[in-house]
């Protein structure tokens, strides 16, 4: 483009400038000032405009993350690209007794919980949390939250609203739907709906 430019400069009077031509000499002053920053120049640049080199981002392996979650039956995670995919095997007897409610809550009983937010605050280059739960080795429900989805107020706000469904749930089954319909605005999420449709 700069020599396209510099090539229609040189056709034209060199006695008088047209604005053709101060155009091309900016530009090329310029890309030539750009070229001309130091190596060192280009990452401090990027800091300051909020951008991390990749290796000051650490992620989790998938034991680590299995580590912060404490659950009695089958958890597994793993890490895809620099999302935490966790997958949660539920009981069937929650899905016979709850109904589609309980397909829909499970993977918000984990997202929304001290345990994630302190896997966001321990992996700076995670960028969300999926979580996949399961029954016979068949999908239910995914939900995914994103690292940024959330403020500190809102956090709060989450793992009450979870802690209060995980307690008194199962004799209050509108705190499962005020987690469900919480969840559905905070993550992106897909239902089984063999499981949702009943």
């Amino acid at each position: 483009m700069t020599a396209t430019s510099t090539r229609r400069a040189d056709t034209t009077s060199t006695t008088t400038p047209t604005r053709a031509m101060l155009r091309a000499i900016a530009r090329l002053a310029i890309v030539r000032s750009a070229m001309a920053l130091p190596a060192i120049a280009l990452p401090a640049i990027a800091l300051l405009a909020g951008c991390h080199p990749q290796g000051d981002l650490p992620l989790p392996d998938g034991g680590q993350v299995e580590a912060y979650y404490d659950y009695e039956n089958e958890l597994r995670a793993e890490v895809s690209g620099n999302v935490a995919v966790v997958t949660v095997a539920q009981r069937p007897d929650q899905l016979r007794t709850g109904g589609r409610l309980w397909a829909k809550v499970g993977p918000y009983v984990f997202l929304f919980s001290e345990e994630t937010r302190r896997l966001f605050d321990d992996f700076a280059g995670l960028a969300g949390v999926r979580v996949i739960t399961t029954v016979d080795g068949t999908e239910v429900a995914n939900a995914v939250l994103a690292r940024d989805e959330l403020t500190d107020v809102l956090w709060r706000r989450s793992i009450n609203i979870a802690g209060r469904a995980r307690r008194d749930g199962t004799g209050r089954m509108t705190l499962l739907e005020d987690l469900v319909e919480w969840g559905e605005e905070h993550t992106e999420f897909t239902y089984n709906p063999t499981y949702v449709s009943r």
